[in-house]
């Protein structure tokens, strides 16, 4: 007999989640696939032999294993409306990964298999940067007010994910917004199909058919073949990366730092949604699982992805985790990425990141108290110059004269100098200040978010201290700097010093010359 209190192995909301989680890496896998054989020009067996197949490995490993965290759940609570924690690769740290350390390797380097032995030591390091952050995730988490850790995810989800969803539906109106339309019905209204069918799983199969009868996708068979990496071959280009890797560590380290609080916030934003994950083992296991994915040639992270609440809304239990495991799995062995993302259209792919971050969103301010949406509300405005930073520099990139003239590389990291700067400003866009917010974004977003809440609960002593911590981050180049380092006469290391000694003095007359009534409502 079934037990009722147990997750089943598979239900019909888990449709949802194996749709989220396997086109959305299909999108990532492609990226890293377009930037390693047209931009690095590395030979297609090392993509499709060593790359492609580790990141598959190493995203199996990590959506097993939280299949297995959610089942344990299930028995240890007695309910079965556990959701599995989303395991994917990291779109932020790939980005960097691809831009700031691979592409700047290959240039200097003009060696593919050099390249690729440097790429994967700096993911291996970064895989260990992450397990790191085990020992210290549930501390942090205890200290940190939720209204800034759920603040920094509902800013990426909202800025990066919910634009894409909807620059994506608009970008192919004919099958977005029909698609949009059944999917909103069902999400948004609540309504089902007979049978308690989801119109988003009939907005995103009828999606699938509709662009192929339109004729907007066609199946590609072209990379079908068996390819297993040899970990004999892996791990000694990782040990003969790691002296190639050194000098980026500057950018490794930060990168993977964020990541872990990346995973960290994501695990947050699950507990907030009812299922209690262990911050520090799912930061174990991010980590590991990179690791392992380096040692057969992977070159880009692993983390708990955004969008748990989306998916535990959309009743998703372990079995899209378990399936999505294997499909990415076999598709990575088997060279079947491009097959797969072929018959899937952006549009419809857009649908999740849509809802998913709209969830987000809403979550952030459902779990947190009324009085501490403006601490929610201020960390959510860092991602967004991350995002503001990172649309300016690509398009100067691709289409500026200057940057071919100057042979201008954009790391995605690095500010232009003061002259380009100044050009972009006369233009007209809005640029002041936001290559220093680009530059450890979600750490400025939490510390940002932190203090207003703790001024909103009347404790300046809390705030001057998390200033101070502010500034330590700042003096180091892990926030509002291009790079690691030692910055005693920084801007940000001085104004974070002399925000907190205005705090502590604010805090010392909190009973005599400065008082803040309890019942204050600033709305």
């Amino acid at each position: 007999m079934k037990d009722k209190s147990l997750v089943p192995f598979f239900q019909r909301g888990d449709i949802g989640g194996l749709t989220y989680l396997i086109t959305n890496n299909i999108v990532n896998y492609l990226i890293v696939i377009a930037t390693l054989l047209y931009v690095c020009e590395w030979p297609e067996d090392m993509v499709y032999g060593y790359v492609i197949p580790a990141l598959s490995i190493g995203l199996m490993c990590g959506c097993f294993y939280y299949a297995w965290m959610g089942y344990r759940l299930s028995k240890q609570e007695g309910r079965a409306d556990v959701t599995a924690l989303p395991s994917g690769i990291s779109t932020p740290a790939m980005f960097v990964i691809l831009y700031g350390v691979i592409t700047p390797l290959h240039y200097a380097l003009n060696d593919p298999q050099l390249e690729w032995g440097a790429a994967a030591a700096a993911c291996f390091i970064g895989g260990f940067v992450e397990f790191v952050g085990g020992f210290i995730g549930p501390w942090m988490k205890k200290r940190i007010p939720r209204a800034a850790l759920l603040g920094t995810v509902a800013g990426i989800g909202f800025i990066w994910m919910a634009t894409q969803g909807v620059f994506d539906i608009l970008a192919d109106p004919m099958i977005g917004l029909p698609v949009l339309l059944v999917a909103a019905i069902g999400l948004f209204g609540g309504y089902l199909f007979p049978k308690k069918i989801p119109p988003m799983v009939v907005a995103i199969v009828g999606g699938i058919i509709y662009a192929l009868l339109l004729g907007r996708t066609s199946p590609d068979f072209s990379t079908i073949g068996f390819y297993f990496p040899n970990p004999v071959n892996s791990i000694q280009n990782v040990i003969n990366g790691m002296a190639v890797v050194v000098p980026y560590l500057t950018i490794i380290i930060p990168v993977e730092i964020y990541n872990f609080i990346e995973t960290m916030d994501n695990v947050e934003g699950a507990n907030a949604a009812g299922d209690n994950y262990s911050v520090r083992e799912a930061q174990f296991a991010d980590g590991i699982c990179t690791m392992i994915s380096a040692l057969f040639g992977g070159v880009v992270p692993n983390t708990v992805w955004l969008g748990h609440a989306g998916l535990k809304k959309s009743q998703a239990g372990i079995g899209y985790s378990i399936v999505s495991g294997v499909a990415l799995g076999l598709a990575g062995i088997l060279g079947m990425f491009s097959l797969l993302n072929s018959i899937v259209p952006p549009a419809v792919v857009a649908i999740t990141f849509l809802w998913c971050a709209v969830v987000m969103v809403a979550q952030a301010f459902k779990d947190n108290k009324v009085k501490h949406f403006a601490a929610v509300a201020v960390a959510m405005i860092p991602p967004i110059g991350d995002y503001l930073y990172s649309q300016v520099t690509g398009a100067i990139s691709a289409a500026s004269d200057y940057a071919i003239a100057t042979e201008v590389q954009i790391s995605g990291l690095s500010e232009y100098g003061a002259e380009f700067t100044q050009v972009i400003k006369d233009a007209g866009v809005m640029w002041n200040g936001v290559p220093a917010t680009k530059a450890g974004a979600i750490l400025i977003g939490i510390i940002l978010g932190t203090m207003v809440a703790f001024m909103i609960d009347h404790r300046l002593d809390k705030v001057g201290i998390t200033s101070l911590v502010g500034a330590a981050l700042s003096l180091f180049g892990f926030m509002h700097s291009a790079e690691m380092g030692f910055f005693p006469t920084s801007p940000y290391t001085i104004g974070y010093i002399i925000a907190a000694a205005l705090a502590f003095l604010l805090h010392l007359g909190r009973d005599t010359w400065f008082k803040g009534p309890d019942d204050y409502d600033y709305v």
